[in-house]
């Protein structure tokens, strides 16, 4: 197993992404500890990695709240001696639709903001304790519009621009230490997206749910796009020691639609 006996923090972990990685992390030999907003949907996960075998902790954490990130981080060191694995899947609140020229720069920012304290604050945590060991993994989640411009989705792709450029920045100072830091990049991932209408995203008209997916998979080179089974076993092998030469850099999972430079 890729992560036999290691120890894997997930935020988000109760939403689609958080839970697939959770399951993948858990599938590979990893007690994977579940941490976001909603009790029942991190118990729902956990039940599942437990029936299929599994080891998984749940917790009530908010990743914008310092205290909480923290005390967590110091409560699973406790009680596991240790954490391998940091992933931050945790939503941005991302409004889309509106051009930026309507768009109230509080909905533009939100995503930003976010995204950077949630990423720092997990990152840190989980820092702090991987230098002492000389060893730990650090990752994050990006998608095609930390690439690619495409009307109408906010601050989104300044986003992930700026969570790959944080990572980045993460990995020069903690590499030296024997952490690394390292993201995915996803296409839209269908298994997500439950909303019956979207925006038209520069189409000229809003989109139903099926035309969304397939303007999305035309824009890729093998003509499909990322599943949540790709992001789980992506994130598997990029957390495990077989990519222990891999820091600041992503999984290009985009199917060829962001060409790796």
């Amino acid at each position: 197993m890729l992560l036999q006996d290691k120890n894997a923090v997930v935020y988000g972990a109760g939403g689609a992404v958080g839970g697939a990685v959770a399951r993948a992390f858990a599938k590979e030999g990893a007690r994977v500890f579940l941490a976001g907003r909603t009790l029942e949907s991190l118990e729902a996960v956990a039940a599942e990695i437990a029936a299929a075998g599994g080891r998984a902790d749940v917790a009530r954490v908010d990743a914008v709240d310092e205290a909480a990130v923290d005390g967590h981080v110091d409560a699973v060191v406790e009680e596991a001696k240790g954490i391998d694995v940091s992933f931050n899947a945790i939503g941005h609140d991302d409004v889309h639709g509106p051009m930026l020229l309507d768009m109230p720069y509080e909905d533009f920012v939100l995503p930003v903001m976010t995204a950077m304290r949630a990423q720092f604050l997990t990152a840190r945590a989980a820092a702090r304790h991987m230098v002492g060991r000389g060893s730990g993994v650090i990752m994050a989640i990006t998608a095609t519009t930390a690439r690619m411009a495409i009307p109408g989705i906010g601050g989104t792709g300044v986003t992930f621009d700026a969570i790959e450029s944080l990572c980045r920045q993460w990995a020069c100072e903690l590499g030296p230490k024997g952490v690394r830091v390292v993201w995915l990049q996803t296409t839209g991932l269908p298994e997500g997206l439950h909303a019956d209408v979207f925006p038209d995203y520069g189409t000229g008209h809003p989109m139903t749910r099926d035309e969304l997916v397939a303007w999305m998979r035309a824009k890729t080179l093998l003509k499909r796009l990322t599943s949540l089974e790709d992001v789980g076993n992506a994130a598997a092998f990029m957390a495990s020691d077989r990519a222990g030469a891999m820091t600041a850099v992503g999984a290009n999972l985009t199917g060829g639609s962001v060409p790796s430079r």
